[in-house]
């Protein structure tokens, strides 16, 4: 396991006067790199070849590494490499998507902005369930076989997966159903079943709020708000119901983008409680806490109740809606602030004082 020592040995080597900011060409890396430019940084984007267009459209990068696949990342040379540019890299949803967090946590010697031991916590589920619920916020059920099922469940694989292969079932019968069809196209595999996490289907409106965790200000920070996009579910409303009978669709929750929220006033309170008490049970859990970005999926019911569903301890892509323009940003910091930009600015505020090795791993 990569310990505090080890990258403070790193940094000791670093030229700290030439900081860079770098992260895989995914996600939420034009969020990461334009903030990364603002706040006066150099960039470095790992990047495969069919996705480096849009790094050449936007120009926000200053050296790309073509890779053909994203786990070259733990090859020693691009390590190497990475760390004679004096790179710190920002973790994000495709980080534990293309890699284990057993990789992530022991093989990847290059600093990281971030608690990497959180990287656990968040991609198993039962763990994280048990993080959240110690944390006091109200949580669906969930069931540990389909043969348990008895209302209506969302089923979803562990781990950023974007909604890929999630279906919904309220019976053991229907969900083999679903599980099979899922199969067929392709979105499953046999094997996925004894790793599927069922889930009680919270009826409400699903809402994406993001926090930012601050070691510099020692505050969490509420910064944006938004909910997804999902193909094929957003689009099923568009077909008569009748016609939805004949055909016999299996909806998919695959995410295609994000939308901006403004929440009504009163909700916000309870949210930034939730917030603050997610962080400090991530204290006791793996010290010292969350470092930086982290996002809390719930649902708000017609009564008012949030139920949180899961969590990321990372940059999520819906704060991409708020680059330069998220309102509970602006209300903390004036224009121009976002997720991307937060992230360069505590890093540029830990250098300044000296404290980078608090807020790397």
């Amino acid at each position: 396991m990569i310990t505090s020592s080890d990258i403070a040995k790193i940094l000791g080597k670093y030229d700290l006067s030439k900081l860079a900011i770098g992260t895989l060409g995914s996600h939420s890396a034009l969020n990461i790199f334009k903030g990364a430019k603002e706040e006066g940084f150099r960039t470095v984007c790992i990047c495969k070849e069919k996705d480096a267009i849009m790094y050449r459209k936007f120009p926000l990068v200053d050296e790309m590494i073509i890779v053909k696949d994203f786990t070259e990342l733990l090859k020693e040379a691009l390590q190497e490499k990475l760390r004679r540019l004096n790179v710190v890299l920002i973790p994000h949803g495709s980080f534990t998507a293309y890699l284990s967090t057993e990789e992530l946590t022991d093989s990847l010697y290059v600093p990281m902005f971030g608690n990497r031991q959180l990287l656990h916590w968040e991609a198993n589920r039962k763990e994280q369930e048990e993080w959240l619920r110690q944390a006091g916020l109200r949580l669906p059920a969930t069931f540990k076989t389909p043969d348990e099922i008895d209302r209506l469940i969302i089923a979803k694989l562990p781990g950023a997966k974007g909604g890929r292969g999630y279906f919904l079932a309220n019976s053991p019968a229907s969900f083999y159903k679903k599980f099979k069809a899922m199969v067929r196209r392709g979105l499953l595999r046999e094997e996925d079943v004894g790793r599927i996490h069922l889930q009680e289907y919270a009826l409400g409106v699903n809402v994406y709020p993001s926090y930012f965790s601050s070691i510099i200000k020692d505050d969490v920070e509420f910064l944006a708000v938004d909910r997804r996009y999902e193909s094929a579910v957003d689009a099923i409303g568009k077909i008569p119901a009748s016609e939805q009978l004949e055909i016999d669709v299996t909806p998919t929750y695959t995410i295609v983008g994000n939308f901006p929220i403004v929440l009504r006033e009163s909700l916000l309170p309870e949210l930034m409680r939730m917030g603050d008490s997610v962080h400090k049970k991530a204290r006791e859990l793996a010290p010292p806490g969350i470092i930086g970005p982290f996002c809390l999926e719930t649902v708000i019911t017609d009564d008012l109740k949030i139920y949180t569903f899961e969590i990321s301890a990372r940059i999520v892509a819906g704060t991409n809606v708020g680059i330069g323009t998220s309102p509970y940003a602006y209300l903390k910091y004036g224009a121009g602030m976002y997720m991307g930009r937060r992230i360069a600015l505590e890093i540029k505020e830990a250098r300044e004082q000296g404290r980078l090795g608090e807020v790397l791993a």
